[in-house]
């Protein structure tokens, strides 16, 4: 089976290609999810991506990639479906590792810094825009100190960068990715 990324992206990031271009740029999160599948083909993994607004579904989904059943996460899809869209199956909820952009939720989230740490899943903290060239404020994270690595200021290709560290480190890791 292939090794799974869980790509999560925080508040706002749902806004990607229309909120503040000048700084984010102009891809919208349908195309960072294109070619994170795209990517993910290329790399024989598997990415599976979650965006939302609310701290709490934020942390269910993590604990339901870490295999802790009976959360409530729920995914926002970008495409139609049936009556069960939206709700994480848990045989499609499993990763091996984390990406994250958690958004502004970086600098006040203890709770999903908590929650990387508690599940033990290995994790790549991703920003679009170089948040240390910003507001003060912006350059403190609740994750950077645990995570794996760190990108931030390359716009979207972060995300390739981050998937991509992800993907060829589980790959050098007998037995499973217990760290990246």
């Amino acid at each position: 089976m292939a090794q799974r990324i869980l790509l999560i992206n925080g508040p706002n990031l749902n806004l990607l290609g229309t909120r503040e271009p000048q700084i984010y740029g102009s891809a919208t999160l349908a195309d960072v999810v294109a070619q994170a599948q795209a990517q993910a083909q290329q790399l024989s993994v598997r990415v599976d991506v979650f965006q939302s607004n609310h701290e709490g579904a934020i942390v269910d989904r993590i604990h339901a990639a870490a295999g802790f059943v009976g959360t409530t996460a729920t995914t926002t899809s970008l495409a139609g479906g049936d009556d069960d869209e939206g709700k994480i199956k848990e045989e499609e909820a499993a990763a091996d590792a984390v990406v994250i952009n958690p958004g502004a939720l970086t600098h006040t989230s203890v709770a999903i810094r908590d929650a990387l740490l508690g599940t033990g899943l290995p994790f790549v903290e991703v920003h679009v825009s170089n948040v240390h060239a910003r507001e003060t404020w912006r350059g403190r994270s609740y994750l950077s100190d645990k995570a794996e690595a760190v990108i931030c200021g390359m716009g979207v290709f972060g995300y390739t960068a981050a998937i991509e560290f992800a993907a060829r480190h589980m790959k050098s890791k007998e037995g499973g990715p217990s760290r990246l």
